[in-house]
């Protein structure tokens, strides 16, 4: 997925509603400290990484993430190797933080996703995602690819 550019926005997945008001920074999940990076998702692959990692939970909250700015102070973005959708949100030198933070002026905004027990995520998230649970590159595709139908028909 290297040749496809990082969406606008991109999205967090947190089991507990975040603080309000939002703080410089997010404290780091114990999976992106160990792992060197923050783990983020695409829009078309957050149902798939809420029913992978959080499928035991009844209510989520979805931080919609400004790429844009994160980008301006230093953070940088790179897909994930066979792992399509699924974004990874770095530091300007490695192994450092410094730019990659997830909090006041990054986040754009941020819902909370419920689903009933015999439900799986991109179930109910179909529905209820729908509007919000949008980047650009999928909505220039989705325009490229329907425009181009209708000016061919």
């Amino acid at each position: 997925m290297t040749d496809i550019p990082i969406p606008r926005l991109v999205y967090k997945i947190i089991p507990d509603a975040p603080p309000s008001p939002l703080p410089h920074s997010l404290p780091l999940s114990a999976l992106d400290a160990k792992d060197g990076f923050i783990h983020l998702s695409d829009a078309s692959q957050v149902p798939k990484t809420a029913d992978l990692f959080f499928s035991e939970y009844h209510k989520v909250w979805l931080l919609q993430l400004d790429t844009e700015v994160v980008r301006k102070e230093g953070g940088y973005f790179l897909w994930a190797e066979n792992l399509p959708g699924c974004v990874h949100l770095y530091g300007k030198e490695k192994a450092t933080w410094d730019g990659a933070r997830l909090g006041e002026g990054t986040i754009r905004d941020s819902r909370v996703f419920t689903k009933l027990e015999a439900e799986t995520w991109a179930d109910s998230m179909k529905e209820s995602g729908l509007g919000w649970l949008l980047d650009q590159c999928t909505t220039k595709l989705f325009c490229r690819v329907f425009g181009r139908l209708i000016i061919d028909s």
